[in-house]
């Protein structure tokens, strides 16, 4: 499922016009966006949690040239997926 099925989704099941779920849709990712780059963390309660992770800066290598190079300080996103999530999604496998 992609963003235009989701909106797609919305519509039927809401009956909102296509412009209307797609405006709920950005909104919605809009917000979980804004939330992680204020270092906030996203919880759905039985879907998934985003958190930011931040990590120090460091010595590297050029993996062709073998030069030391300086990675800079960065941020990364991090997606955890929920127990009813995972759950649902393991059923069709458990015994």
């Amino acid at each position: 499922m992609n963003k235009a099925d989701l909106v797609e989704t919305l519509r039927k099941e809401t009956g909102l016009s296509r412009a209307k779920a797609e405006k709920v849709v950005e909104l919605f990712f809009d917000q979980i966006s804004d939330a992680l780059a204020r270092g906030d963390r996203v919880e759905i309660r039985g879907l998934c949690s985003f958190h930011v992770r931040q990590y120090k800066g460091y010595t590297g290598r050029n993996p062709k040239t073998g030069e030391a190079i300086q990675v800079k300080p960065k941020k990364l996103s991090f997606f955890k997926c929920g127990k009813e999530l995972r759950e649902r999604v393991d059923y069709p496998h458990s015994s």
